[in-house]
């Protein structure tokens, strides 16, 4: 058996109050795909910022290629051939795909140190051929969808010879069809000769594409695996400690009064006539390929990409909303698909960040009563069981897992009837999805309504009463839990089921 090209052996990290990783070791060999699970804040992103040379372990040994190696940083780990494509692509926005390809290493011709713009247009064509991808070499990166961006990020490896590729959670924001992209992009890679190190929350894609896996818990090496002496099943437990009994734990019962009703919803360029209703005690799934128009359609509810056409109506009301304070006002909270982006405010504190949608409440006179802010904070925190040294941790240092129940938390407090969860579970671990779908049953049992968007589909099966399916902007229809299927939710996003059911189940009606 060949010699791995990359070892961690016997890692210890520590930050100001926490053990990062304790005693780590994994090889990672030429041609392989070594897949890295483990729950938020066991470790995982500790390890890969040190094989990328941004963190400098306290203790242990790393071996590049068999010899050791003190990484000086990421230029350093980059020279010797290691790269990251991280989940959140790191690119120039403004400047073009070429120039992102190239930059920190232009190649140069001529006395004066001039580009060589022809060189690097021919390199990038024979790496993207290489690669079977085609993007445009003039067009900016910041217009690149975001599979786009992941294979920018993965030629732009290419280019500088990465011998080691690291893949951060690289589909949480592709459709089906660019995950089997990747996926081939990934093989390819394999057989010649990259060592790809694969860190993934879907279990589905470490068995399809891993040849081992390594699990981490606590920050501390549970064991490594060949793909094949696993299951899904106690790679669970292995990684979260315990059993978990089930994923998925939403109980259907029948549902009560109409809650929230969406008649011939519109707005232009984004979707159309879109028409549905969600009562009391109910999970209604939203499925569809990205750009469907999903969180659109959920945004237009919420009053932040207000509907050019139709209404919704709440609680016997119509209205549009032109502002969140609107739908919060009427029961309604949204809870976006980007938490970094639109969910937190990472230098305020866990605190705030809980009590932010309600300081109105919590005001007198002008000034915030903190006595009552902290009770509910703590009441929340308690209730979502929210791992934080103290309520006044900065939100942006919490696990991604944990950053989410914060969100959630938020919304729950302002105590809606309607709760619309974009992605509520992406790029969190299996123990907190479990932790967030049993939150869902429980606020459906009390008889909450729940809109949830989801690309994935095991999720969108278990998890719903009822299934919509949108394609381009346009609601497709609607299966029951007991009628639908991974097969046929995905003929219907795709457009190769037509027809809509909602004529036969009531939303046919006009609203007088």
């Amino acid at each position: 058996m060949a010699s791995p090209i990359l070892s961690l052996r016997n890692l210890y990290k520590a930050f100001p109050g926490v053990q990062a990783l304790a005693g780590v070791s994994l090889d990672l060999y030429p041609g392989e795909v070594h897949a890295l699970v483990g729950e938020n804040g066991a470790g995982k992103s500790t390890l890969i910022k040190i094989a990328a040379g941004v963190h400098v372990p306290d203790a242990g040994e790393i071996l590049f290629e068999g010899r050791p190696v003190r990484l000086e940083g990421p230029r350093h780990a980059a020279a010797l051939g290691i790269a990251v494509i991280h989940q959140e692509p790191y690119l120039f926005p403004t400047l073009s795909v070429l120039e992102n390809l190239f930059a920190g290493f232009q190649p140069r011709r001529g006395p004066l140190g001039l580009v060589d713009w022809r060189t690097m247009a021919r390199r990038a064509e024979r790496v993207f051929e290489e690669l079977g991808i085609s993007l445009p070499l003039d067009l900016p990166a910041g217009d690149l969808s975001a599979a786009q961006q992941q294979l920018l990020q993965i030629a732009r490896a290419l280019l500088q010879d990465a011998k080691v590729l690291i893949m951060d959670e690289p589909t949480s924001s592709l459709s089906q069809r660019e995950v089997q992209t990747l996926f081939e992009i990934v093989r390819r890679l394999r057989s010649r000769g990259v060592g790809i190190l694969y860190i993934s929350h879907r279990l589905e894609e470490v068995f399809v594409l891993a040849d081992r896996v390594t699990v981490l818990r606590d920050g501390q090496w549970v064991g490594t695996y060949p793909i094949a002496a696993v299951t899904p099943e106690t790679l669970i437990a292995r990684m979260v400690g315990r059993e978990l009994t089930q994923l998925f734990p939403h109980t259907p019962h029948p549902p009560g009064d109409v809650l929230l009703r969406v008649h011939h919803l519109s707005r232009r360029g984004l979707f159309e006539g879109i028409s549905f209703e969600i009562r009391a005690g109910e999970i209604v799934g939203m499925a569809g390929l990205i750009g469907a128009g999903r969180s659109e359609v959920a945004q237009a509810i919420f009053g932040i990409l207000p509907a050019d056409a139709g209404f919704i109506e709440v609680n016997g009301r119509r209205m549009i909303p032109r502002a969140p304070w609107e739908a919060m006002d009427a029961g309604i909270f949204y809870i976006p698909e980007d938490r970094h982006r639109q969910g937190i405010v990472a230098p305020l504190s866990v605190r705030s960040n809980l009590t932010l949608a309600i300081l109105r409440r919590l005001t007198r006179f002008g000034l915030v009563d903190e006595r009552a802010e902290r009770g509910l904070a703590q009441a929340y925190r308690e209730r979502l069981r929210i791992r934080i040294a103290d309520l006044e941790q900065p939100v942006g240092t919490l696990s991604g897992g944990n950053q989410q129940k914060v969100v959630v938390a938020r919304g729950l407090a302002i105590q809606p009837r309607v709760l619309i969860l974009d992605e509520p579970t992406r790029g969190i671990d299996v123990g907190t999805k479990a932790e967030i779908h049993r939150l869902m049953d429980e606020l459906a049992a009390q008889g909450m309504g729940i809109l949830m968007i989801s690309s994935e589909l095991p999720e969108i099966l278990g998890m719903s009463d009822r299934i919509l399916v949108m394609r381009a902007g346009r609601l497709m229809g609607e299966l029951w839990r007991d009628e639908a299927t991974q097969e046929r939710v995905m003929a219907m996003a795709m457009g190769l089921v037509s027809g809509n059911r909602h004529d036969e189940i009531g939303i046919r009606r006009e609203l007088a």
